[in-house]
């Protein structure tokens, strides 16, 4: 895990445009080691789609917790039981 205890924002008005982020050599060290092993994957089109309508659907508080899900299908398991 990355522990950032110190880091430095520098507004985007001061580097016309591009807000940059200072962090410690340690925690850049730690970033580029977790990116060797976790290596980022591009979502495809139909991917995005549906990560954009998850995110849509959970500000909108459309979901369902996993202490709800576990009820439900306690439920289920002694009806049919």
């Amino acid at each position: 895990m990355i522990n950032i205890m110190n880091t430095i924002t520098i507004p985007r008005k001061v580097t016309k445009g591009e807000e940059l982020i200072i962090i410690s050599r340690k925690a850049y060290d730690e970033y580029l080691r977790l990116r060797k092993s976790a290596p980022v994957v591009k979502m495809s089109s139909a991917e995005k789609s549906d990560w954009e309508k998850a995110k849509k659907e959970y500000q909108q508080e459309k979901y369902v917790t996993l202490d709800d899900l576990e009820r439900d299908l306690e439920i289920a398991h002694k009806r049919k039981g």
